[in-house]
Protein backbone atom coordinates (compact mmCIF):
# COMPACT_ATOMS: atom_id res chain seq x y z
CA UNK A 1 0.00 0.00 0.00
CA UNK A 2 1.00 3.83 -0.76
CA UNK A 3 2.60 5.65 1.75
CA UNK A 4 0.50 8.94 2.39
CA UNK A 5 2.40 11.29 4.75
CA UNK A 6 1.66 15.08 6.14
CA UNK A 7 2.53 17.55 3.78
CA UNK A 8 5.18 20.47 5.02
CA UNK A 9 3.47 23.58 4.23
CA UNK A 10 6.90 24.97 1.97
CA UNK A 11 8.34 26.14 -1.43
CA UNK A 12 9.34 22.34 -2.44
CA UNK A 13 5.88 21.83 -1.62
CA UNK A 14 4.38 25.05 -3.50
CA UNK A 15 6.38 24.04 -6.41
CA UNK A 16 4.86 20.34 -6.45
CA UNK A 17 1.68 21.67 -6.40
CA UNK A 18 2.08 23.48 -10.17
CA UNK A 19 2.61 20.04 -11.23
CA UNK A 20 -1.44 19.44 -10.83
CA UNK A 21 -2.73 23.08 -12.30
CA UNK A 22 -0.59 22.21 -15.21
CA UNK A 23 -2.77 18.78 -14.61
CA UNK A 24 -5.75 20.91 -15.77
CA UNK A 25 -8.08 20.61 -13.16
CA UNK A 26 -7.94 24.40 -11.66
CA UNK A 27 -10.56 24.35 -8.97
CA UNK A 28 -8.36 21.55 -7.74
CA UNK A 29 -4.97 23.40 -7.78
CA UNK A 30 -4.64 24.34 -4.20
CA UNK A 31 -1.96 26.52 -4.69
CA UNK A 32 -3.38 29.70 -3.20
CA UNK A 33 -4.45 27.48 0.31
CA UNK A 34 -0.76 27.02 0.21
CA UNK A 35 0.67 30.38 -0.19
CA UNK A 36 -1.67 31.94 1.97
CA UNK A 37 -0.67 29.35 5.22
CA UNK A 38 3.21 28.90 3.82
CA UNK A 39 5.72 28.50 6.73
CA UNK A 40 9.11 26.92 6.19
CA UNK A 41 8.05 23.34 6.93
CA UNK A 42 4.95 23.85 8.89
CA UNK A 43 3.85 20.28 10.62
CA UNK A 44 0.30 21.20 11.17
CA UNK A 45 -0.43 21.37 7.44
CA UNK A 46 -3.72 20.41 5.67
CA UNK A 47 -2.18 18.66 3.08
CA UNK A 48 -2.01 15.05 2.74
CA UNK A 49 0.49 13.23 -0.10
CA UNK A 50 1.82 10.48 -1.69
CA UNK A 51 5.42 10.63 -3.60
CA UNK A 52 6.71 8.14 -6.16
CA UNK A 53 9.96 8.51 -7.18
CA UNK A 54 10.55 11.69 -4.57
CA UNK A 55 7.44 13.14 -7.04
CA UNK A 56 4.43 14.09 -5.52
CA UNK A 57 2.06 11.71 -7.35
CA UNK A 58 -1.17 11.83 -5.49
CA UNK A 59 -2.97 14.95 -3.08
CA UNK A 60 -5.72 16.36 -0.60
CA UNK A 61 -6.94 18.23 2.01
CA UNK A 62 -8.14 17.20 4.53
CA UNK A 63 -9.44 19.44 7.70
CA UNK A 64 -10.56 19.10 11.16
CA UNK A 65 -14.34 20.06 11.97
CA UNK A 66 -15.58 20.87 15.55
CA UNK A 67 -18.85 19.60 16.25
CA UNK A 68 -20.27 23.30 16.67
CA UNK A 69 -19.91 23.42 12.61
CA UNK A 70 -21.17 20.60 11.64
CA UNK A 71 -24.27 20.43 9.63
CA UNK A 72 -23.82 17.06 8.70
CA UNK A 73 -24.41 14.62 11.46
CA UNK A 74 -26.36 13.83 14.52
CA UNK A 75 -25.48 14.37 16.93
CA UNK A 76 -23.20 16.81 15.83
CA UNK A 77 -19.96 15.26 15.52
CA UNK A 78 -16.34 16.55 15.30
CA UNK A 79 -15.34 15.54 11.78
CA UNK A 80 -13.03 15.77 8.65
CA UNK A 81 -13.87 17.48 5.41
CA UNK A 82 -12.04 15.66 2.86
CA UNK A 83 -11.02 18.02 -0.34
CA UNK A 84 -9.27 18.23 -3.21
CA UNK A 85 -8.52 14.67 -3.89
CA UNK A 86 -6.48 14.55 -6.95
CA UNK A 87 -4.09 11.71 -8.53
CA UNK A 88 -1.67 13.15 -11.43
CA UNK A 89 -1.91 11.94 -14.87
CA UNK A 90 0.50 8.91 -15.01
CA UNK A 91 -0.44 7.95 -11.62
CA UNK A 92 -3.91 7.00 -12.05
CA UNK A 93 -4.63 3.56 -11.54
CA UNK A 94 -2.12 2.61 -8.59
CA UNK A 95 -4.42 2.87 -5.66
CA UNK A 96 -3.06 6.25 -4.62
CA UNK A 97 -6.61 7.57 -4.14
CA UNK A 98 -7.80 4.93 -2.57
CA UNK A 99 -4.58 4.90 -0.05
CA UNK A 100 -5.47 8.76 0.65
CA UNK A 101 -9.24 8.03 1.62
CA UNK A 102 -8.70 4.63 3.61
CA UNK A 103 -5.78 6.86 5.53
CA UNK A 104 -8.65 9.60 6.37
CA UNK A 105 -11.11 6.90 7.40
CA UNK A 106 -8.25 5.66 9.82
CA UNK A 107 -8.50 9.01 11.77
CA UNK A 108 -11.84 7.04 12.70
CA UNK A 109 -14.20 10.22 12.66
CA UNK A 110 -17.01 11.03 10.27
CA UNK A 111 -15.99 12.56 7.14
CA UNK A 112 -18.03 14.53 4.78
CA UNK A 113 -16.66 15.02 1.06
CA UNK A 114 -18.07 17.40 -2.17
CA UNK A 115 -17.89 14.79 -4.44
CA UNK A 116 -17.32 15.76 -8.15
CA UNK A 117 -19.64 13.82 -11.16
CA UNK A 118 -17.59 11.77 -11.96
CA UNK A 119 -16.55 10.58 -8.36
CA UNK A 120 -19.35 8.86 -7.33
CA UNK A 121 -18.62 5.19 -8.24
CA UNK A 122 -15.25 6.03 -6.55
CA UNK A 123 -16.55 7.16 -3.38
CA UNK A 124 -19.80 4.65 -2.94
CA UNK A 125 -17.14 1.75 -3.51
CA UNK A 126 -15.27 3.21 -0.19
CA UNK A 127 -18.66 3.31 1.77
CA UNK A 128 -19.10 7.44 1.56
CA UNK A 129 -23.55 7.76 1.13
CA UNK A 130 -24.87 10.78 -0.09
CA UNK A 131 -26.78 12.95 1.90
CA UNK A 132 -30.17 14.23 0.95
CA UNK A 133 -31.21 17.64 1.39
CA UNK A 134 -34.94 19.08 0.97
CA UNK A 135 -35.45 21.90 -1.19
CA UNK A 136 -35.23 24.70 1.55
CA UNK A 137 -31.28 23.48 2.58
CA UNK A 138 -29.60 22.50 -0.51
CA UNK A 139 -26.70 24.89 -1.29
CA UNK A 140 -25.04 24.02 -3.89
CA UNK A 141 -23.29 21.42 -2.65
CA UNK A 142 -22.80 17.31 -3.55
CA UNK A 143 -22.15 15.96 0.10
CA UNK A 144 -21.19 12.41 0.85
CA UNK A 145 -20.44 11.23 4.42
CA UNK A 146 -18.42 8.48 5.81
CA UNK A 147 -19.42 7.02 9.17
CA UNK A 148 -17.51 4.90 11.28
CA UNK A 149 -18.64 1.57 11.97
CA UNK A 150 -19.73 1.18 15.39
CA UNK A 151 -20.29 5.10 15.81
CA UNK A 152 -23.30 6.51 17.14
CA UNK A 153 -23.38 9.22 14.75
CA UNK A 154 -26.24 9.28 11.97
CA UNK A 155 -26.90 11.12 8.76
CA UNK A 156 -28.54 14.21 9.10
CA UNK A 157 -32.10 13.15 7.97
CA UNK A 158 -34.87 16.02 6.58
Amino acid sequence: MANVERLKVNFNTLEEFKRFRENGLEELSMLEELNENIIENSVHSPFYGIYEDGKLAARMSLYYIDAKYDRYFKPPSNHYELWKLEVLTGYKGRGYGTALVEFAKSLDKPIKVNVRRQSHPFFMRLGFKPVKYNAGRDRGENPYIWIPEGSSVCQVSD
